[in-house]
């Protein structure tokens, strides 16, 4: 959302600088690193937890396009009854 441009970034360098010393700022970056490359591993064990799950109960099926064809037997099946209700009650309606 909001852009650093390079004033910002010396700005950050020089407090840490300042803060922590030249000594310690390798480690703190290396730190850093693992810790970001961990929570991107959780992220991706549970995406992929989220995926077997998925597979396993068949909800990968769940595209648009079988969602539209589920729609479209739905209609079928509702015009079907539609129909069928027309046909019993076609000899009443008659009578009236």
């Amino acid at each position: 959302m909001f852009g650093i441009g390079g004033g910002e970034i010396f700005l950050i360098i020089l407090v840490a600088l300042m803060l922590f010393g030249s000594e310690k700022i390798p480690d703190i970056a290396r730190t850093l690193g693992k810790g970001m490359a961990e929570l991107k591993n959780a992220t991706n064990d549970i995406k992929s937890e989220i995926q077997k799950s998925a597979d396993v109960n068949g909800l990968n099926d769940l595209n648009p396009m079988n969602q539209l064809d589920l729609t479209s037997d739905i209609t079928k099946e509702i015009d079907k009854a539609k129909e069928d209700i027309e046909d019993m009650t076609g000899p009443i309606k008659r009578q009236l």
